[in-house]
């Protein structure tokens, strides 16, 4: 395998999920040092002995799991290990006034003085960022940077790159979306099963050849199948709003109003911050909604204050952190698949393994989750196979309501093709499913009707036949919208 990185270039590395992009990336920031092969930096072979060492020589990384401590502020994050200090202390001042500059290099007005707990996924990866850039790094690795961002933040962040070109700054581009990649890379590098599948500059290539490169099938081969006509209501909500005085970084909601049939896929479109992760977490009972609010399931009115009280009326929720909310990646493939039903492989104080061990077996070969064993630990499986797991774990409480939020962030196009088939086959099954994405082209691809978002309020609804790209982002982001039905 070969990789070169050129001052004022960006190379873009694609690859399935588990083709060794990861990998390289660790080896070249110094955080695996034991591997074949070596690194030519100026010319000069170099040997990290640790990331510090990698960073001390002007190479900085922004992987694609966030790496941040959630109790530290957001400043603390962006200088730790560097912070600014003035007679023995550190300058807080000097401090929160630095990442409030880089910040708004990225275009972002995030409190630096705020627990990164408290901030949502987007604006945590806007600080993995703003951290990597404040080490004024030579080469910059970049592990799907753009994995929760919005379109506007997409934008700045294309212009900071463009900036750290002019710079003479060497780019290492990771992403899974072919039309961002094509709008940033000067050439790319294709990476399959850890070996070097080539080269092509970014004039003199398409989106179908480098997938034909990346996993050995043709992009017709991912179309969905067409489904049939949905069947009848399965959920009806009204006047959903926020519960008055509800604190916190979330956007309230207001009047939401909508239905879903039986096997139907409802898509959810918006820009960050329109509430659209927050209308899930409030049916799945995350938040409370205020009294006014009326949920009926099945014809029944139902109200549903706790998670718990959800799984129960048959919703579950794949939400779009795998690694926070989704998997615990201190315990194995099959117990992360079984725990919401863990009760039903118990007695007394037993667990009856062998029961266990069936239903985990099932649904990994059902979802084709590719692990060495039941036994193996997650967060040893590749970004896909972990969503997959997720997706798994949920499937075995027999929703009949299933809410994904961004279900393909961070997979690759060929654990995207087999998520999405799974989508399908599900709905052809009768599965009623909500579905959160930022990619107007899955919206688009999967859903039967699009509901819009914006500020917390519904802009609008689209039947697939009226939907299109520029029709959503006109009811996402124009404020006269919502009078557009």
């Amino acid at each position: 395998m070969s990789l070169i990185a050129r001052p004022g270039r960006v190379q873009a590395v694609v690859g399935e999920n588990g083709a060794g992009k990861s990998t390289l990336m660790k080896i070249l920031s110094g955080a695996d040092t034991e591997y074949d092969g070596e690194l030519l930096l100026d010319g000069r072979r170099v040997r990290f002995d640790g990331p510090r060492e990698a960073e001390a020589r002007g190479i900085a990384i922004i992987y694609q799991e966030l790496n941040l401590v959630p109790a530290l502020t957001v400043a603390e994050n962006i200088f730790l290990g560097r912070e600014p200090s003035r007679l023995g202390f550190v300058d807080y001042q000097r401090l929160n006034r630095q990442a409030t500059e880089l910040l708004a290099r990225l275009g972002r007005h995030i409190d630096p003085c705020a627990p990164v707990a408290s901030l949502k996924v987007g604006d945590r990866q806007v600080v993995e960022i703003a951290k990597a850039l404040s080490l004024d790094a030579r080469v910059l690795i970049m592990d799907e940077p753009t994995s929760a961002l919005g379109a506007e933040d997409v934008a700045r962040l294309f212009e900071i790159i463009r900036a750290l070109k002019r710079d003479r700054v060497a780019v290492i581009y990771i992403s899974h979306k072919m039309d961002e990649l094509f709008q940033i890379a000067d050439e790319f590098t294709v990476l399959r099963d850890g070996r070097l599948v080539g080269h092509k500059p970014a004039g003199e290539t398409n989106a179908g050849e480098l997938i034909r490169m990346m996993v050995g099938r043709e992009l017709a081969e991912f179309a969905p199948p067409s489904r049939g006509h949905a069947g009848d209501e399965l959920l009806r909500v009204e006047r959903l709003s926020s519960v008055e005085g509800a604190t916190g970084e979330r956007r309230r909601l207001h009047d939401i109003s909508f239905t879903v049939r039986r096997g139907e896929i409802l898509g959810i479109g918006g820009l960050m911050g329109s509430g659209r992760t927050e209308l899930l977490e409030s049916l799945f009972g995350v938040y409370p909604v205020a009294p006014a609010t009326r949920i009926t399931l099945d014809g029944r009115e139902v109200r549903i204050p706790n998670p718990q009280a959800a799984i129960r009326r048959g919703i579950a929720f794949v939400t779009e952190d795998r690694k926070a909310q989704g998997l615990i990646f201190d315990l194995s493939v099959g117990e992360n698949i079984t725990l919401p039903r863990l009760a039903d492989f118990s007695r007394r104080l037993f667990i009856n393994r062998a029961a266990e061990a069936r239903a985990a077996t099932e649904y990994v070969g059902r979802l084709n989750i590719k692990t060495p064993s039941l036994a193996t630990q997650v967060e040893n499986l590749s970004g896909g196979n972990q969503q997959k797991a997720v997706v798994a774990k949920w499937l075995l409480t027999r929703p009949r309501l299933l809410l994904l939020d961004d279900p393909t962030r961070g997979i690759d196009v060929g654990a995207k093709a087999e998520i999405y088939r799974l989508i399908e086959s599900l709905a052809g099954g009768g599965m009623t499913m909500i579905i959160v994405s930022s990619e107007l082209a899955e919206l688009l691809l999967l859903s039967e009707r699009i509901l819009v978002m914006r500020e917390g309020t519904v802009a609008g609804t689209l039947n697939r036949s009226e939907a299109t790209e520029e029709r959503i982002i006109e009811l996402a982001a124009t404020r006269s919208a919502s009078a557009i039905t």
